[in-house]
């Protein structure tokens, strides 16, 4: 189960985070930290 929460981020992040949505890599800006949260627990 998802839960939604919020954060606050930098606005050059949201603007790289858009690029990447933009660009297909990713589905949308909640996939790409959940992708990065996921990676960084795994280190």
């Amino acid at each position: 189960m998802k839960q939604q929460i919020s954060i606050t981020v930098e606005e050059d992040l949201i603007k790289q985070s858009k690029k990447l949505v933009r660009g297909g890599s990713f589905r949308n800006k909640s996939h790409i930290f959940e992708y990065a949260l996921q990676n960084l627990i795994e280190l």
